[in-house]
């Protein structure tokens, strides 16, 4: 019978399998091959139009030029980026020159890239403190403020829509890839050139360096800033500082927090001179100094405030203001909120996250310690889960989908204050109770950007909100004046007699003898609205019938009426709970 031979199939080489590195249809054999094939039709391109190539060359090395400079001379503030801080000589070009000369080859094309990737770091950090600096009055914090950038992406998704929202975002990440390459592409080809040039190259760093230490010396200027420069080293210099002094800040606060006057306070002890009362402590988004004093805000402002004080009067009503220095601007209410609330300065997220996460007595809690009252929180502006009601002192929490509403989003703000401050009525202030109630009271109406703004409506018409879909359809709309600082100043001040208006009229119609309202600013508005050397103080008023509760806070020396007046006491807002509870008959006792 025949023997049928199974096949084998022949011994192959390397230059056989293709998926041996080195066969010829191995993929890093097609990459390279692929890669010479380009240098070469670059060659032969170059080649072939050589004026060209010599004129893509020049404009190549100047842009790199360029952008390289340019990054050593950029600012961290928008007030800064004047076109005379870029006529000067950085003394980290030069250093990075003569470096890049000193070294072979590899190791140069190596210190390069790392030089122009580092370079573009700082640039993004740059341009981030001018964010911030725009938006919320300070520098970014390289530690604490990354989750803010969401905050941001939300915000531009409720102002200008998710659509655009997402676009920035694309945008913000492509410019930030983009900019770490080509910094890092733009210093190698000035590596290579430094190189290539190495005799003239040394002289002129040489030259370069001999101008540099003889401006610095003699501190010369030219368009009224000084020629040799340390910017992008001091810069560098300050971020690392900013790092290690919110490292050092974190223990230092924690420290601080647990040593608390009124701490271990018996409920029976706190605010006995309020018992009965219904307190309510409102906040008013961005309600700021510069709406009260600024000429273009001010005199809308405060005709509104006069006029609500006549008719509070009118109710029996009075007032007493003063001014509260905020630890934000601009925005990131919630460090006003605990500032004010904590008796803390809490002007970071990390401050932020240790005081709520600790037992420390709120000026809400106080009431709640007693025992005597019950405590509402009306928050409108919270959309999700909220776990720092308990620190707040909270018994219960109404957030933008607990108070029935059904009419349309203006801008950021879920609700208008109008329909808020109705609900509050409906829900809470005006059922009959056994106890008396303490509302902390959140609004958000004057939220920028300020458009649409909602307007005022019969206290009998506000339903379930639908009325308001006329106005908000009518009203201007968020990119109309977002970058136009004058109608951005019109319409955050319209925005300010709205939430005033409101939130008086509500206590002229609903409130009672035993009804108590202490009303604040938690911030400034931005600086586009404020402007550059805007302070940080707040409006802080008082309003009540019993004359008892305003003759307990006469040695404050706060000015009659709801508007404060320019000479007016100024106090640090984390000041604020320590009188108010001294004020009120409470009696400290330290924790320990």
């Amino acid at each position: 019978m025949p023997v049928i031979t199974p096949f084998r199939r022949p011994p192959q080489t390397a230059g056989d399998d293709p998926d041996t590195p080195g066969a010829p249809g191995s993929a890093p054999l097609r990459a390279l091959t692929a890669l010479g094939a380009r240098l070469a039709h670059g060659r032969a391109w170059r080649s072939r139009h050589p004026r060209a190539a010599v004129v893509v060359r020049r404009v190549t090395t100047a842009l790199s030029a360029i952008l390289v400079c340019g990054a050593l001379l950029l600012p961290n503030t928008p007030a800064a980026l004047e076109p005379n801080r870029f006529a000067r000589i950085p003394v980290e070009a030069v250093v990075a020159a003569v470096l890049l000369l000193c070294l072979p080859r590899v190791p140069r094309l190596v210190a390069a890239a790392l030089f122009g990737t580092v370079l573009g770091a700082l640039t993004l950090l740059n341009l981030l403190d001018m964010g911030f600096t725009e938006y919320l009055g300070r520098n970014f914090n390289l530690v604490l403020d990354w989750g803010l950038l969401d905050d941001a992406q939300s915000f531009v998704a409720d102002s200008m829509g998710g659509a655009t929202a997402a676009w920035a975002a694309v945008g913000a990440v492509v410019l930030a890839v983009s900019l770490l390459v080509l910094m890092a592409l733009a210093s190698v080809r000035l590596g290579e050139l430094l190189a290539a040039h190495r005799e003239r190259a040394a002289r002129g760093a040489l030259l370069t360096a001999t101008v540099w230490m003889t401006c610095a010396s003699l501190g010369l200027q030219t368009f009224g800033v000084p020629v040799a420069t340390t910017s992008a080293s001091r810069a560098m210099e300050a971020q690392a500082h900013r790092v290690v002094d919110t490292l050092r800040d974190e223990a230092a606060f924690a420290k601080e927090a647990k040593a608390d006057r009124f701490g271990a306070t018996p409920g029976a002890e706190l605010v006995p001179d309020l018992r009965g009362k219904d307190m309510v402590f409102t906040f008013i988004e961005s309600y700021g100094r510069s709406a009260v004093e600024d000429p273009v805000m001010a005199p809308g402002v405060d005709r509104t405030l006069d006029a609500s004080t006549e008719a509070l009067a009118k109710a029996g009503f009075h007032a007493r203001s003063g001014w509260l220095t905020s630890a934000t601007y601009g925005g990131s209410s919630w460090l006003g909120h605990s500032t004010f609330l904590s008796g803390l300065w809490v002007d970071n997220q990390q401050r932020y996250r240790t005081v709520t996460a600790g037992d420390r007595l709120t000026l809400t809690k106080a009431f709640r310690k007693t025992g005597d009252w019950d405590t509402v929180g009306i928050m409108p502006g919270v959309q999700k889960a909220w776990p720092e009601a308990d620190w707040h002192g909270l018994d219960k929490v109404y957030d933008a989908f607990d108070m029935g509403y059904r009419g349309p989003k203006f801008s950021w703000s879920t609700m208008p204050d109008q329909y808020a401050l109705e609900a509050f009525q409906r829900l809470e202030h005006g059922r009959k109770r056994d106890r008396p109630l303490l509302a902390e009271v959140i609004l958000t109406s004057s939220h920028q950007p300020w458009a649409p703004i909602p307007r005022m409506v019969g206290w009998d018409e506000v339903g379930d909100g639908s009325v308001y879909d006329g106005i908000e359809a009518a009203g201007v709309r968020a990119p109309d004046i977002i970058t136009d600082s004058a109608r951005s100043k019109e319409e955050y001040g319209k925005s300010i007699q709205y939430s005033v208006t409101s939130l008086t009229q509500w206590l002229e119609r609903y409130g009672t003898d035993d009804t108590v309202l202490v009303f604040l600013g938690d911030h400034q508005p931005l600086a586009r609205v404020s402007g550059n050397k805007a302070s940080r103080d707040v409006p802080v008023s008082i309003v009540a019938r019993d004359p008892k509760v305003l003759d307990a806070i006469d040695g404050w020396n706060w000015t009659e009426g709801l508007r404060p007046a320019k000479d007016a006491p100024v106090w640090r807002m984390s000041s604020f709970r320590d009188r108010f509870l001294t004020a009120y008959g409470s009696t400290p006792h330290p924790s320990r």
